[in-house]
């Protein structure tokens, strides 16, 4: 499996959107992206179909799976292809119970390799390494890669790696994450289309490198 692209949306507003939607389009189709995690701002939950709706249609178009960040209820109102989840727990359990097997369920913030298996064995779609908190502290990346690194050995449920940095996306995709996950590197960069293709090239040349070396 080549190791692809994944994208999280700044933490978006209803009064973001409309400036966000041509970004977000631009990206996901310079880096082939994979998937994308809408992720939303406190408060604007009520503004949640809103803000995700127009950028369904773009994930669409461009064959890319759309989740909504905690929110499984609301994917398959809008056509979403699935939900993040943070943590092995009652919300994890319900988003199975309410997206399987049609849609993704993702799980995220596990913070001990236990969390880990045991959101493989309920059947996650896929586990996240490292990404944001809700407050936005950011694990350190030796950590993220030594998580990745462990799970790709061990286990066949797809391992989602958060980078922080380029450096770091091409060192997850060597290290077996099947997808690498970035934000602020994306979103902040002068152009997002050229951010995104670069991210796609490292990542796709490391993963190759990694997948030649073990044959």
């Amino acid at each position: 499996m080549t190791c692809r692209l994944y994208l999280l949306t700044p933490r978006l507003t209803l009064a973001d959107a409309p400036e966000f939607a041509p970004r977000f389009a631009e990206a996901v189709k310079a880096g082939a992206a994979a998937s994308a995690l809408v992720r939303l701002a406190a408060g604007s939950e009520g503004d949640a179909k809103r803000i995700a709706a127009p950028l369904v249609e773009i994930a669409v178009a461009n064959d890319c799976a759309l989740l909504i960040e905690h929110d499984a209820r609301l994917a398959p109102r809008i056509g979403a292809d699935g939900a993040h989840i943070a943590g092995v727990g009652p919300e994890f359990e319900a988003a199975l119970q309410t997206l399987h097997p049609d849609r993704i369920v993702g799980v995220g913030a596990l913070r001990l390799r236990d969390e880990a298996m045991s959101a493989g064995e309920l059947g996650a779609d896929y586990v996240m390494f490292g990404e944001p908190r809700r407050d936005d502290w950011t694990p350190p990346a030796e950590e993220t890669l030594e998580r990745v690194s462990w799970w790709a050995d061990i286990f066949e449920t797809p391992c989602v790696g958060y980078a922080a940095t380029l450096e770091t996306a091409g060192a997850l995709a060597q290290a077996g994450a099947d997808f690498v996950a970035l934000s602020d590197v994306i979103w902040q960069a002068p152009s997002v289309g050229e951010a995104a293709r670069e991210a796609a090239r490292l990542i796709a040349a490391a993963g190759a490198a990694r997948t030649g070396g073990e044959k």
